[in-house]
């Protein structure tokens, strides 16, 4: 039972989180052999308050 974590900044469409699932389940079943029926995808919204990028939070970079 493969559980994919996908962690990206938060405001993806559920459409665009949908295809994003789709598309990891077919690699991951192709490639590790896997039933796409036993293929988890769990998504992680971060806020860009709380993701950083060489020491600096990406809701500063963004300010810039």
């Amino acid at each position: 039972m493969p559980v994919v974590t996908v962690e990206l900044l938060a405001g993806r469409s559920q459409e665009a989180k949908n295809e994003i699932a789709k598309e990891v389940t077919a690699t991951l079943a192709k490639h590790a052999l896997a039933d796409p029926e036993h293929v988890y995808v769990v998504f992680r919204d971060v806020r860009p308050g709380d993701w950083a990028v060489a020491g600096v939070c990406l809701s500063n970079r963004q300010q810039k």
